[in-house]
């Protein structure tokens, strides 16, 4: 580890000591909006050699630490102020629980909120507040604790289930004097997986006929590995939105993101073993109350609170995903013929279709666009009908290329979790799908973007309401109320940020636009309308 600067080893203020310690450990970027209760956190982040992104609102720099986190694989760290700077990060906080990605948020707290009332940004009970929508929150009053709730944090990220986690410091500490940070030990490892456990799950995998493997998003970084294992198996395999990619474009057995289709139940229930990895099996990734399943399920997950209650669970095993599939590759395992390729093809075949007539227009606009899109873009989605669509039929070559705000849901996660993205993968393509409505949640990072120069296309779905909202009330027999909102027009409000924007009326303009924006010196709004998928 490079040595600190002199200066830092002597009594130095801890807001500034923290950056540093944070750099030790392989901080490369802050992102945040400083504050005068958190100005002293900000002393120490240029001297550290930190770079530090301005978002223009704290949910911003928290979606942008999320979608920094899911293109590096390392923790996305935000500073923030007191109360509603807190407040405002604690959406980002939630939707990065809900998805297990390592974000770190540090903030100012004030010294006393007992006996002293009618304070800046007060809350009742602010370090409680951040604990509702993360792994933890604490508070630490001292030097000594700060570096030890930090090294705790970064440990837990890289040993247990990635969550984010909360460390406010009060402002009089921040401004005292510290000493540096204690030089940063190895990080702990996930534990191997007991001999015993892998003799079992692996003898219950050869001895099926029909084993089906479905891969979560917590398999995503043993992808060759479990790639060999079902290879090696004959296996057939789902993957989960968090999934996509695993398995890649072209593979045979590969039912794909389908799991939430209804037939997929009969499918599943054609196994006569359930191997699920790295997967909670939620609401959001079946949309019905039961996988399906007849056979026997064996369940591996890195979080204990996963497999206690797991549902019809035979066989719960705690480990990291990466370990088994690496044990499993040390043990004979028997290739099965049970699956066909021709059915499972035709299956896909059937369920795009399917998603194609719920919503039409987006599953030809899907291949339009992949057609003009690298194999190694990176996407990040929002909570728009054209997302919806492309996370079913939309084919990934790689892991972790396609982030959606699962679970939490969030509207306006995409434009700035993709600038955290693509401040990430510099040179390397990154894009953002929003729809007319999320987008406004947080257009003003538009400002951000332009600001860094990031080639960002960020394409924006507009159908002119909330058609999904106006869809679901439609399928209740509510007449649909409060669906339908003004826009404004987006193509000149991207202009007004600096920004390019374009408005393609053809197929081939939209590819166009794409290939142009992602060599383009800022980012570049290009504006979809129903019209341009129907043509």
């Amino acid at each position: 580890m490079a040595e600190q600067p002199a200066t830092f080893r002597a009594q130095t203020p801890l807001g500034a000591q923290i950056s540093h310690m944070l750099k030790a450990r392989g901080v490369e970027t802050i992102f945040g909006i400083p504050g005068v209760h958190n100005q002293e956190m900000y002393r120490g982040i240029e001297e550290a050699g930190i770079t530090h992104v301005l978002a223009r609102h704290e949910q911003g720099a928290g979606f942008m630490a999320d979608g920094y986190a899911r293109a590096t694989g390392k923790p996305g760290v935000a500073y923030v102020i007191t109360g509603p700077g807190l407040c405002n990060i604690m959406t980002p906080m939630g939707q990065a629980y809900s998805d297990s990605v390592p974000v770190l948020v540090l903030s100012s707290c004030l010294d006393d909120v007992a006996a002293r009332t009618g304070q800046l940004h007060q809350m009742l009970d602010q370090c409680g507040a951040a604990a509702c929508v993360c792994d933890w929150s604490h508070e630490a009053r001292d030097a000594r604790s700060a570096y030890h709730l930090v090294d705790r944090a970064l440990a837990e990220f890289a040993s247990t289930r990635a969550r984010p986690k909360h460390i406010q410091v009060p402002i009089s500490a921040l401004e005292g004097g510290a000493s540096a940070a204690p030089d940063a030990r190895p990080l702990a490892v996930a534990p191997a997986v007991a001999e015993q456990v892998v003799d079992r799950v692996a003898e219950a995998l050869n001895g099926a006929q029909k084993p089906l493997v479905i891969l979560g998003g917590g398999a995503v970084r043993a992808t060759d590995a479990w790639r060999q294992v079902v290879a090696r198996l004959g296996a057939a395999t789902f993957t989960t939105y968090a999934g996509r990619g695993i398995m890649g474009a072209e593979a045979p057995l590969d039912f794909g993101t389908y799991l939430a289709r209804p037939e997929s139940a009969s499918v599943i229930a054609e196994a006569d073993l359930v191997l699920a990895v790295g997967t909670e099996l939620s609401e959001n990734d079946l949309w019905r109350d039961e996988l399906g399943h007849a056979a026997p399920l064996i369940r591996v997950d890195i979080d204990a609170a996963q497999l206690g209650g797991a549902p019809n669970c035979d066989t719960p095993v705690l480990a990291d995903a990466r370990a088994l599939a690496d044990a499993l590759l040390m043990r004979e395992l028997r290739h099965t013929n049970g699956w066909r390729a021709g059915d499972v093809a035709a299956a896909r075949a059937r369920w795009r279709a399917e998603s194609d007539a719920e919503r039409p227009g987006v599953a030809p606009l899907c291949e339009v666009l992949r057609g003009a899109l690298p194999e190694d873009t990176m996407i990040y989605s929002d909570m728009t009908q054209f997302a919806y669509v492309a996370n079913e039929v939309w084919p990934m070559a790689h892991p972790g290329h396609w982030h959606h705000p699962s679970g939490f849901g969030t509207l306006g996660y995409a434009l700035p979790a993709a600038i955290g993205g693509a401040v990430a993968r510099r040179g390397k393509p990154t894009i953002a799908i929003a729809g007319d409505y999320g987008f406004q949640y947080t257009v003003q990072e538009l400002g951000t973007a332009v600001e860094l120069g990031l080639s960002l296309p960020i394409l924006l779905w507009d159908n002119g309401k909330l058609k999904e909202i106006e869809d679901s009330m439609v399928r209740a027999q509510i007449a649909p109320n409060a669906v339908i909102a003004h826009n404004p027009d987006f193509c000149a409000l991207a202009r007004a940020y600096g920004a390019y924007a374009e408005a393609p009326q053809t197929h081939r303009a939209l590819q166009d636009a794409v290939r142009a924006a992602l060599v383009a010196d800022r980012p570049t709004l290009i504006h979809m309308t129903s019209a341009l998928g129907a043509g």
